[in-house]
């Protein structure tokens, strides 16, 4: 029960709400930084739209037969698949 009492001990048991706090204050207070994480978010999005879309290909379902992935996927591995 002391330990409850005890501001610093309240204080080490709440770590992960002290950090998003922090956070959570920090991006509160911002005005241009808003504009420029946007911007970052927008450009990653993009980019990682564009290169699961381009450099990406679903080979599993081109080369896989439906329903034999998982074999598929084996064969790739180990060199050879299920008798």
């Amino acid at each position: 029960m002391a330990g409850a009492l005890n501001p610093h001990a309240m204080k080490k048991n709440n770590i992960p709400r002290r950090i998003f706090n922090f956070y959570y204050e920090g991006f509160k207070s911002m005005t241009t930084g808003r504009t420029l994480w946007a911007i970052i978010i927008v450009k990653l999005a993009i980019m990682f739209l564009i290169v699961r879309l381009f450099l990406m290909p679903d080979t599993l379902k081109t080369k896989a037969p439906e329903g034999h992935e998982a074999d598929y996927v084996e064969q790739q591995i180990t060199g050879h698949g299920r008798d």
